[in-house]
């Protein structure tokens, strides 16, 4: 079995799980999120946590174990805490405002660019130049920051772009006569 599938998942205060034959639904505070289970993978509630087994045989069911495990424990932590993506905008005249659910940018394009949030999906703007995604599903909060990213990455010369906060950009040297 997986390393990581041995291990079980604490459920904290105020967090309840609900299994079904095929899905794992938990409610926190923060909302409710649930994840569809194979037919591979079994799990079981022991006082306040979720322990994970195998039930088949079959090729993959050991690493579906971890996966699923990992997927718990983040929705775990997505309803008791959330998980937000800071982002920074680097350039002369790059900046972005947050206005509801949607987020206007200006890139430096001949147009501005408006990015619809999806549901469970929050933006705040602290400061022109900083975008902080929030919400309690981690993979939904990453593909957002992932789509905002890509509409300007940061470019290898200057390192204009959007980024995320704390990463970086390898600049290259330019060319010699």
């Amino acid at each position: 079995m997986s390393r990581i599938g041995k291990n079980p998942v604490p459920l904290p205060k105020g967090v309840d799980v609900t299994l079904s034959g095929d899905s794992v639904a938990i409610k926190g505070p923060l909302g409710t999120l649930t994840q569809p289970l194979t037919g591979q993978i079994k799990v079981a509630k022991n006082g306040d946590a979720l322990e994970f087994g195998v039930l088949g045989e079959e090729e993959n069911s050991d690493a579906m174990s971890g996966t699923v495990r990992a997927l718990v424990a983040n929705m775990v932590i997505g309803v008791t805490k959330g998980f937000e993506k800071k982002l920074s905008l680097v350039g002369v005249g790059y900046r972005a405002q947050a206005q509801g659910d949607k987020l206007n940018l200006s890139l430096g394009f001949s147009h501005p660019v408006v990015h619809q949030m999806p549901k469970g999906v929050k933006v705040e703007t602290p400061t022109q130049t900083e975008i902080v995604i929030k919400g309690i599903d981690k993979q939904q909060v990453g593909q957002v920051a992932a789509e905002v990213r890509a509409y300007r990455p940061p470019e290898p010369y200057k390192g204009k772009g959007v980024r995320y906060s704390g990463e970086q950009v390898v600049i290259k040297e330019t060319k010699k006569k």
